[in-house]
C-alpha cells in the first residue's frame, strides 16, 4: 500500500478568520499565536471598530507577528473570507441541534494533513455572542475543544492557539494520514480515487439550487421550511463533497424542474 502523503503546506492553506470581533488586543493575540505555530493567513470580518489592524491594543498584543497584521485582510462577507477555501472548520464551545459533525482539533488536524491540495479556514466568532447558527451550518465541521466541561470558556486567542499547535504537530509528526476521522492515525483508506474538493462557495450555490428545486415540486415550503435544509446541510457536510459530487446534485436539482439554477 503507497503511504498517503502529508500536506507539508498546510502552514501557507490554512486561514484564520475572526468574525465581527470586539477587542483589538484579541486580534493581536491571534496574530502572535499564528505565528509562534508557523502560520500566517489571517482575515477579519467586520470587526466592530475601526482601523483594527493598526490599533495600538492590536499591535501591543501581537507582540512581534506585526507581519502577520500587515499581511492580514479586512473584509465585509463571509463570502469574501471564504474565498478559495475548500473545507470551513467553524469553533465554537456551544454545540448546536443542527450542526455539521462535530470534531475535536485533533481530528481537524489529522484531515488536513492528509488532504494535500485543500485550503481549509478555521472560523472564530465574537468574544460575547460566538458564531451564529447560519454560518455554523454552512461550514463543513464544527470543532469542540474537550475543555473541562465545569469551566470552559477559552479566550478568542487561546483557542486560536490550540488550534494553530495541533495543526502544526499533525504536519511535524505525520500522524493524519488518516482520510477520515473514524479510521485510527496511521491508517490509509482504502478508497482509491479521490476527485478534487468542492469549494464552499460551490457547495453553498449547490444548496440554494436544490432548495429552490425543494420549492418548485412543492416538497418545501419556502413559507413554513421548518429544519429541511439544516438536516440536509448536516447530510452533506458528513460527505466531504467533490466538485463533480456537487455537480451532480445540480443536475439532479434542475432536471427536477427545468431550470438552470443560479451558479455558484
Amino acid at each position: 500500500m503507497n503511504q498517503p502523503q502529508i500536506n507539508t503546506n498546510l502552514f501557507k492553506q490554512l486561514r484564520f478568520i475572526l468574525v465581527e470581533t470586539s477587542r483589538a488586543g484579541n486580534i493581536g493575540a491571534v496574530a502572535r499565536a499564528m505565528k509562534t505555530m508557523g502560520y500566517s493567513d489571517l482575515v477579519l470580518v467586520n470587526p466592530r471598530f475601526e482601523d483594527a489592524l493598526q490599533d495600538p491594543e492590536a499591535v501591543a498584543f501581537a507582540s512581534g507577528a506585526q507581519d502577520i497584521l500587515a499581511s492580514a485582510r479586512v473584509v465585509g462577507s463571509m463570502a469574501e473570507a471564504l474565498e478559495g477555501i475548500h473545507f470551513a472548520a467553524a469553533v465554537s464551545a456551544r454545540l448546536r441541534e443542527f450542526s455539521p459533525p462535530v470534531w475535536s482539533p485533533r481530528q481537524l488536524a489529522g484531515q488536513l494533513v492528509a488532504q494535500p491540495d485543500w485550503h481549509a479556514a478555521v472560523i472564530f466568532g465574537n468574544e460575547r455572542f460566538g458564531l451564529p447558527n447560519e454560518l455554523v451550518q454552512k461550514s463543513n465541521v464544527l470543532i469542540n475543544i474537550p475543555a473541562n466541561p465545569e469551566y470552559s470558556s477559552l479566550n478568542l486567542s487561546q483557542a486560536a492557539q490550540v488550534l494553530a499547535y495541533e495543526c502544526r504537530m499533525a504536519v511535524l509528526d505525520g500522524a493524519g494520514v488518516a482520510l477520515t476521522p473514524r479510521l485510527p492515525v496511521g491508517e490509509a483508506s482504502e478508497v482509491g480515487f479521490h476527485g478534487e474538493a468542492a469549494s464552499v462557495e460551490q457547495i453553498e450555490g449547490m444548496y440554494v439550487h436544490l432548495e429552490q428545486a425543494l420549492v418548485d415540486i412543492g416538497f418545501l415550503d419556502a413559507g413554513n421550511p421548518r429544519k429541511l435544509m439544516p438536516r440536509l446541510k448536516r447530510l452533506f457536510a458528513r460527505a466531504q463533497l467533490e466538485k463533480e459530487e456537487v455537480n451532480i446534485l445540480r443536475g439532479i436539482a434542475r432536471h427536477m424542474t427545468g431550470k438552470p439554477g443560479a451558479r455558484g
